[in-house]
């Protein structure tokens, strides 16, 4: 609150200048800008004062620069600069992207062709692939931190990009500042979160995201989450017992092999899921 968007056009944030909001946030507010020289596109992201004040926050806003760019890879939005301005609103720059994401995607169409959506998974599991192997797990997989980006050099003329590894899990020697996740803190949103993230933030392992992009998955073959909760607590419970209802019964004509594999993700316990390398080769045959 009191955090005024249209204040900020106009506005010049190092070598970028405001032009339009293009995402609100919990946290704060997501710009695109124009760069004064090359007239290149980035977008802004500032957090809003009053929880700049926060250093868990802040920390949390820097650890997404950090991770982006430990990783390295395609499939991870690039972050250019972080900072903080004068007046101490804390900013990242980072590459625009033109595309929608994978919420409003399923919210237009509700499921998504097969193959289009194998094709789509096995690019989120080469960008968690990558993270995890720098020992970074994101912890927050959902269709809102997927964009899918137009590239015509890519099978089906898409690009996945994720965003937001501002909660990522990373290990001591790469986290500057250490965020301090209280036990009893709820990270993640409870439709995509693994078993063990219900119980703790801090039970969080590279498998939790393995169990959030299988949730992605049976979503968009099927056209819906494999647990649907009137309230959070159900849904944390549904997590924790039932069994999805098998894809098979959902899609007709699937490929049991396809049920085979998003079941596995959707072990209830970790070590039961594949790592991420295993289920990238496994979408990849």
């Amino acid at each position: 609150e009191g955090f005024d968007a249209a204040a900020w056009i106009g506005k010049q944030i190092g070598n970028y200048r405001l032009v339009k909001v293009v995402g609100r946030g919990g946290m704060g507010l997501v710009f695109e800008a124009v760069h004064e020289g090359v007239m290149g596109r980035a977008a802004v992201k500032i957090l809003r004062p009053d929880v700049t004040t926060r250093p868990d926050t802040t920390a949390r806003f820097f650890n997404e620069a950090r991770a982006a760019n430990a990783i390295q890879h395609p499939g991870i939005v690039r972050v250019f600069d972080c900072g903080v301005m004068d007046d101490g609103v804390a900013y990242l720059t980072m590459e625009f992207l033109d595309g929608e994401s994978l919420r409003s995607r399923l919210a237009k169409y509700h499921s998504i062709p097969v193959k289009a959506a194998l094709r789509t998974a096995r690019q989120i599991a080469s960008a968690l692939a990558a993270a995890h192997s720098k020992d970074i797990i994101h912890r927050d997989i959902k269709p809102d931190n997927i964009m899918l980006v137009r590239d015509p050099d890519f099978p089906g003329g898409e690009r996945v990009k994720l965003l937001d590894f501002g909660i990522a899990k990373m290990a001591e020697h790469l986290s500057a500042q250490p965020v301090r996740t209280k036990s009893d803190v709820l990270m993640g949103t409870p439709t995509y979160m693994a078993p063990e993230q219900c119980r703790g933030a801090k039970l969080a392992t590279d498998r939790s995201d393995v169990y959030s992009l299988g949730v992605i998955l049976y979503q968009m073959l099927a056209g819906q989450p494999p647990f649907l909760g009137a309230s959070m607590g159900d849904l944390i419970a549904m997590h924790l017992m039932d069994a999805p209802q098998p894809l098979t019964e959902l899609v007709i004509g699937l490929n049991p092999k396809i049920w085979r594999l998003v079941r596995a993700l959707l072990a209830k316990k970790p070590s039961d899921r594949p790592p991420m390398e295993k289920v990238h080769k496994t979408l990849l045959a």
